[in-house]
């Protein structure tokens, strides 16, 4: 099956490589279409996508003057092959678990009318970049929450759902899971563990006053769309959200 993961990457090199390098172990599992959007990074983040190309052809880069996380991810969309099948996303800080391809692929397989995964992700502090795991010391915790990496969307699924909302600064993606899910796809929450979310001083969440504002501006559009459209399906009972109190590390 054709599966094409999204990656933006803007000013990541310290971490792109690794990224990139948890997709392409899974090779076996699927036949991989790698589409990284370098969003204008000004350090060496698309000299080394591009030596990662020297050893796996899957990967395409494409480079755009810098614009934002949702337009990188519509760029993305806009790059999709014909013949893609799947499409999900990586951040370029974050590690795909070994496995996490092979377990929810072979769901879409033998469910030909599965139309979306929804899997599990663990928020981790610290990860050894040569076994792209956690390491021993690290602090973590493994939740159901709000992350596009978590979900593996069948291609029909995202032409209903459409293009990432460009009005938000953040939270396009918790948008864009409300959405996914408020059309009432023939789903499957597995529990998979679909993502190794990397904890480090420069995640966008930790601007939590714009975050917070986001993130509510999204669940309240929500709620303006299910109201005006009673068709619309709830999401409640679908992620597991936590307070900021119970995650030992998000400060």
């Amino acid at each position: 099956m054709k599966l094409s993961v999204i990656m933006p990457v803007y000013n990541r090199e310290r971490y792109v490589v690794a990224a990139l390098r948890s997709l392409i172990r899974q090779r076996d599992a699927a036949d991989l279409d790698i589409i990284v959007i370098d969003d204008g990074s000004t350090d060496g983040s698309a000299q080394a996508v591009r030596a990662m190309m020297d050893e796996a052809s899957c990967i395409r880069l494409f480079r755009q003057e810098n614009m934002g996380v949702t337009r990188a991810r519509n760029s993305g969309l806009s790059r999709l092959k014909p013949e893609t099948e799947l499409v999900s996303f990586l951040d370029s800080d974050d590690i795909s678990p070994a496995g996490r391809f092979a377990a929810d692929l072979d769901l879409f397989r033998r469910d030909p009318s599965l139309e979306l995964t929804y899997s599990r992700m663990m928020l981790v502090d610290r990860i050894d970049d040569e076994t792209l795991e956690p390491t021993r010391d690290s602090t973590s915790i493994t939740v159901r929450g709000i992350h596009l990496s978590a979900a593996i969307f069948s291609r029909r699924l995202v032409d209903r759902i459409g293009a990432f909302d460009e009005d938000f600064v953040q939270a396009e993606d918790t948008d864009f899971l409300l959405r996914s899910f408020e059309v009432g796809p023939r789903c499957a929450l597995s529990d998979t563990l679909a993502l190794y979310y990397r904890r480090h001083a420069g995640n966008m969440t930790r601007q939590q006053d714009v975050q917070s504002r986001e993130f509510m501006r999204a669940i309240y559009k929500s709620m303006k769309r299910r109201r005006a459209n009673p068709s619309l399906k709830p999401i409640e009972g679908i992620f597991e959200l936590k307070k900021l109190a119970d995650w030992p590390f998000m400060s």
